[in-house]
């Protein structure tokens, strides 16, 4: 109960009015799961802005993959993440292996939910998107019939970018894409990948952000 009212009364209104979303091809969204939700990431408001855009119904499903380390900082923000955002913590040790690491994230499609993921990794600088990391193959080569929905989104790294406590209201576009399926070959899946999310990133012609 405390999930869904942190979403509908704080969340969703803050993503849908203070931000005023404009979403193109919502329907495209996976309706239920298993499947994996991919995106661009250079805010911490990321992970909650994606989540606003399915109905409350599918919350339970919802699961944000994100860094243990940072989370886990202390017990409130340890109990906030787990219990109200829901996010699959992953640690980011050298001496845990990329399978290991991976190994939350299989269980949570296993049990059919809906993985929301940022394969660049680290938030990056406001508005500038990298290639995605190669850990993405790994789950779609162990579940090649789970869609894969690429996901841009433009202007959150505007409202509350890396290192900033003080959101600034500022007009967000989300685009979301057809659904990726792994055909095979890790290098033709990776470059295919990256390809919808330039094409994404292209629909919405923005300038660049200085």
């Amino acid at each position: 109960m405390l999930r869904t009212f942190f979403f509908a009364v704080v969340v969703r209104p803050l993503c849908h009015v203070v931000l005023g979303f404009n979403v193109r091809r919502r329907e495209a969204l996976p309706q239920s799961g298993p499947a994996i939700v991919v995106a661009n990431h250079n805010s911490h408001l990321d992970a909650l802005a994606l989540m606003a855009l399915f109905p409350l119904r599918n919350l339970s499903q919802l699961r944000p993959v994100a860094a243990q380390d940072y989370f886990f900082r202390n017990r409130f923000l340890k109990w906030f993440a787990l219990n109200i955002i829901g996010i699959i913590p992953i640690e980011r040790t050298r001496q845990t292996t990329r399978r290991d690491a991976l190994e939350p994230i299989e269980a949570a499609l296993d049990r059919g939910d809906i993985v929301i993921l940022f394969p660049e990794g680290s938030r990056g600088e406001p508005e500038r998107m990298t290639r995605f990391k190669t850990g993405i193959v790994h789950l779609a080569m162990r579940f090649p019939a789970v869609p894969i929905i690429p996901v841009f989104t433009h202007g959150l790294g505007k409202a509350l970018p890396r290192g900033e406590a003080l959101l600034v209201p500022f007009f967000c576009d989300v685009f979301v894409g057809e659904p990726h399926f792994w055909n095979g070959d890790r290098h033709e899946f990776m470059d295919r990948l990256n390809e919808r999310m330039i094409s994404l990133a292209r629909e919405g012609e923005f300038p660049p952000w200085e």
